[in-house]
């Protein structure tokens, strides 16, 4: 009986620290220019994109309790799929969902203003160098992989890296 009452309140406790230990927000858009090339690409995986970073510098940021309070405005300016996107198959049916592979990524810039008020730059790049590196990947891995380790940038303080 006593474990059923403290297992709400342990629950409320642990999502009021979680919350404390993020950014105040993480907003994320496409560029225009980019935005331009991007319907190319499929609205839907475009967006898609776009949840995917902002889910991942909220999850890093959080979990290593980096930038608590600061406000992340971020484009994205650039995208690279490793593989064909649905949209991409549908305009052009030589393409081969399996065997079509290219060098994939993300380019992101931005302005990170801190709890204190500090506005720092954003600027970030990340493609594979080889197709044998894009071996064995998904639509958009080396994209993902560029989230990840701008989050990690971020978490350690490095803003801009090019």
């Amino acid at each position: 009986m006593r474990i059923a009452f403290l297992a709400p309140l342990a629950a409320a406790l642990a999502v009021s620290g979680a919350a404390a230990a993020q950014p105040s927000a993480v907003v994320v858009t496409v560029s225009p220019d980019f935005a331009k090339t991007a319907a190319g690409l499929g609205e839907r995986d475009v967006e898609q994109q776009v949840t995917d970073l902002t889910r991942t510098l909220e999850r890093v940021l959080g979990d290593r309790h980096a930038l608590d309070g600061a406000r992340l405005e971020l484009v994205i300016t650039d995208l690279k799929p490793n593989r064909p996107t649905m949209q991409q198959l549908s305009d052009r049916p030589g393409l081969d969902a399996m065997r079509s592979l290219s060098i994939g990524g993300a380019a992101i810039e931005g302005t990170v203003t801190t709890a204190s008020g500090d506005v720092q730059p954003v600027k970030f790049d990340y493609y594979t160098t080889t197709l044998a590196d894009a071996q064995g990947s998904t639509t958009w891995t080396d994209a993902q992989r560029a989230y990840d380790r701008l989050a990690r940038n971020l978490a350690e303080g490095r803003f801009v890296t090019r």
